[in-house]
């Protein structure tokens, strides 16, 4: 006669998986209880008026109509921007490599700091010249463009 194949380790095993399952099942047993006995609800975000989520409502009252028609999609045309933003403006060279092809300007108005590289020259500026630009948004920030002396 041959030895059952049903050894004490396969036993073990056996009881440790199915005291895992009844203690799974205890546990989800009492998240249903304790769901009945404190029901919250579905829970709601809102957006207020400065686009910030919150957990009350907005006031009714406080509703804003927008028209279809002053939605608009995409960016602006250069012509519809403000005066001030197309005008050249003036600065001076901070520093600029020749080498590596980029540099900064300060601007004379507000001493704000903008980068310039080589493609956005139109002639050659050394460190410590006076010099007038546009400005263009870049992947990180205002780039200074059309850049020239004066």
């Amino acid at each position: 006669m041959a030895k059952s194949q049903t050894t004490f380790n396969k036993i073990e095993k056996e009881k440790k998986r199915l005291k895992k399952r009844e203690d799974k099942q205890k546990k989800k047993e009492a998240r249903k209880a304790e769901a009945k006995e404190n029901p919250k609800g579905i829970q709601f975000a809102y957006v207020d008026y400065n686009g910030n989520l919150t957990d009350t409502p907005p006031d009714p009252s406080k509703k804003v109509k927008v028209e279809v028609e002053n939605i608009e999609i995409g960016i602006p045309k250069k012509e519809d921007r403000p005066e001030e933003e197309l005008a050249p403006k003036e600065g001076k060279v901070s520093f600029f490599d020749t080498s590596k092809g980029f540099g900064f300007i300060i601007d004379s108005i507000n001493q704000e700091k903008y980068f310039v590289h080589v493609s956005g020259l139109l002639e050659p500026i050394a460190e410590s010249d006076k010099v007038t630009y546009e400005l263009e948004k870049g992947l990180k920030g205002m780039n200074a463009v059309r850049v020239k002396k004066i």
